[in-house]
């Protein structure tokens, strides 16, 4: 893989493209990562014992060929 934890990146395909952030979390098996503010997912989570339901947003996955590092 060419970016790792840490690497502040720029999306260069997708619905995303042009937004740039940290990788928090690389996954080389599936040639992936998560992108600080990139490809937002909502998953709305039920209420447990007394607590109440909310939405959450949380960084889907995007393809490690579809960013760029930027040199810092």
């Amino acid at each position: 893989m060419h970016v790792k934890k840490g690497d502040k990146v720029k999306v260069i395909s997708g619905k995303d493209k042009g937004k740039s952030g940290m990788v928090l979390r690389a996954l080389p098996k599936n040639n992936a990562v998560l992108v600080e503010g990139v490809a937002l997912a909502k998953r709305h989570l039920k209420g447990r014992s007394g607590t109440v339901g909310r939405i959450v947003e949380r960084p889907r996955p995007i393809d490690a060929s579809n960013v760029a590092r930027i040199e810092t």
